[in-house]
């Protein structure tokens, strides 16, 4: 992770790989330095021992790689090399896939060491051990959530770090699902013609997932719903903020149509919290 070994580290740990498999067979135990004949790996100092677990993160062994930096935390507690080899672990969990060890291992580097120099290189990975499981927008969002939550302790804890920017981005995405979540959930409803339920759906993309991808069809939606309720002062209301600020999409179109068609106009009307928004966001009166 942290660059490559010298020449001389690297002849090291090949000889350390052979040592260790001469005797054993390929695969489970006896891989890793247990197997009958094999010298036991109390017998090899951390280094030796960290080496053979970025050996075997080379070869894509990333179960193997997690043991043998396990171990050196288990040999050598304390140790500089117990506290290299920790984050180490929690790296090549990570790339295993095994989310829940991965987790594991960073909260216990966050842990042990909250100033180490690979602290918000921990907490990254923390959060990425829940974005990465991240569902199809059909299953629950449990996980996007804790990943909303985990991505902004990296932003605000390590906002210089060479991980906040990546977060960020992930931030943005993770957020943008959620409100796809809601508006799947939304036109679920809609296709009912459940339309109470319909609009709270929308109401929350509007009111509180306003810089996602999906604001202009939550408003659209709402015309749509509002309409088919007879409720004109809400549809014309999210008409007008579909206006002036999505002219340029196609749901802007479709809702110019549909109010235009029943002789309606795209402004705002009477006091609802379409009326409130429109004089927040569009007229600058926060109140």
């Amino acid at each position: 992770m942290r660059g490559g070994v010298s020449r001389a580290k690297w002849v090291g740990a090949v000889a350390l790989v052979a040592v260790l498999s001469a005797c054993g067979g390929s695969g489970g135990s006896e891989s890793r330095g247990f197997g009958r004949g094999n010298i036991p790996i109390e017998n090899f100092t951390p280094e030796q021992i960290f080496e053979r677990g970025e050996f075997e993160m080379e070869r894509r062994r990333y179960e193997d790689a997690a043991f043998y930096f396990s171990e050196i935390e288990r040999l050598y507690p304390y140790s500089d090399w117990a506290k290299r080899a920790l984050i180490m672990q929690a790296y090549a969990f990570h790339s295993d896939e095994d989310y829940e060890n991965s987790r594991s291992s960073a909260q216990r580097y966050i842990d042990f060491y909250p100033t180490g120099e690979d602290a918000a290189y921990a907490q990254y990975l923390l959060a990425l051990s829940y974005y990465d499981q991240i569902d199809e927008v059909g299953r629950d969002q449990g996980l996007t959530f804790q990943a909303l939550q985990s991505l902004r302790t990296v932003i605000e804890l390590y906002p210089d770090s060479e991980y906040a920017r990546s977060a960020i981005l992930k931030f943005d995405l993770a957020f943008d699902h959620l409100a796809a979540k809601e508006m799947e959930i939304g036109r679920f409803y809609l296709k009912r013609k459940q339309y109470p339920a319909a609009i709270n759906r929308f109401r929350v993309v509007v009111e509180d997932f306003q810089t996602t991808s999906h604001t202009a069809e939550a408003l659209h939606r709402l015309v749509e719903s509002y309409l088919s309720l007879g409720f004109t002062d809400e549809a014309q209301t999210a008409g007008a903020i579909l206006g002036h600020n999505y002219r340029s999409t196609e749901w802007y179109e479709d809702s110019y149509a549909l109010l235009t068609g029943q002789g309606l106009e795209m402004k705002p009307q009477g006091e609802n919290w379409l009326a409130r928004i429109y004089r927040q966001v569009i007229k600058g009166e926060w109140l």
